[in-house]
């Protein structure tokens, strides 16, 4: 893998756990790529502490800032669209972002979806996944999907305080994936010098195996040195449970119906394509809490 000329790829949420990984990828493949950040204090460095080499850095507070994101795309070749927050807006902030790059002359886009997007998706933010994809499809840019599954880290923020993961996925299976994983796709998918090899292609991005919620946590359980274990909930029992959180209503409705969309088999798939992209084995949820113990602190009492 090596550098593509001039081409600038722009990666977008630059400062989160996948936006980080995927610009340090990048830099060490020689790419010059735009950081585009919310806030500065968040720039992605070097372990030393110095800027990426072959980088710049714009600030675009929100995708709906259009002459912000018109200024961070300027000259950009590609942008790597990480999805936004969890926001009733979040649709329309992802088609101002697809809008700014067709303005700003970018002429492709790899998006990270959600595995099954659909309109009729259990997981509410599938849907508007799907919304997302159909407006990129329709754009007219050259355009590649990464459709992720829950990310392993996700996993471990579903236990409480109590060490209970609370939720009604039954027992549904995830094929969870890291972040690690889906960074190294994405870099093979933006540095791939054969054209246009992943032009209108849509890769599910899983881990090796689909597992329960109980089985989750009953590793955790062991890795972590206490008792953490699965209890499952009614919808209306999940939506009870939630209600104190000071947030909004479709906040919400995304936590729960990510446990029901599990029960309903929707996440567990396992799909080979982190694999044949990056050339090796995608990493288990036991391997990752294995091999990233910091990631995962939290859980140790």
């Amino acid at each position: 893998m090596t550098r593509q000329g001039d081409d600038v790829v722009a990666v977008t949420g630059a400062s989160g756990r996948l936006g980080t990984r995927l610009a340090l990828r990048l830099a060490a493949e020689g790419a010059q790529q735009r950081l585009v950040v919310r806030d500065l204090a968040r720039i992605p460095r070097l372990p030393d502490g110095t800027l990426l080499p072959d980088s710049d850095v714009a600030v675009a507070s929100s995708y709906a800032d259009r002459e912000a994101m018109l200024r961070a795309l300027d000259g950009a070749h590609v942008m790597f669209l990480v999805s936004g927050r969890e926001t009733p807006d979040r649709v329309s902030q992802h088609f101002a972002a697809i809008d700014a790059a067709v303005a700003a002359g970018v002429e492709r886009v790899v998006y990270t979806s959600f595995v099954g997007a659909a309109a009729d998706a259990v997981f509410t933010l599938a849907r508007d996944h799907f919304a997302t994809e159909q407006h990129l499809r329709m754009s007219g840019l050259r355009w590649t999907v990464l459709r992720d599954n829950l990310y392993h880290h996700a996993l471990t923020t579903f236990v409480g305080d109590d060490g209970v993961i609370r939720g009604p996925a039954d027992a549904g299976r995830v094929a969870s994936v890291s972040h690690d994983d889906v960074a190294d796709v994405a870099t093979a998918v933006l540095l791939d010098e054969r054209p246009h090899a992943h032009d209108a292609r849509t890769y599910d991005l899983t881990g090796p195996t689909a597992i329960t919620l109980a089985e989750a946590a009953a590793t955790m359980s062991e890795l972590a040195g206490r008792a953490i274990r699965y209890e499952v909930e009614t919808t209306q029992q999940a939506y009870a449970s939630r209600a104190h959180h000071d947030v909004p209503r479709a906040e919400v409705e995304g936590w729960v119906t990510s446990y029901a969309a599990i029960a309903a088999g929707e996440l567990e798939h396992v799909s080979d394509d982190v694999s044949r992209l990056v050339g090796r084995p995608a990493r288990s949820f036991a391997d990752w809490l294995d091999d990233f113990p910091d990631q995962w602190a939290h859980l140790r009492r």
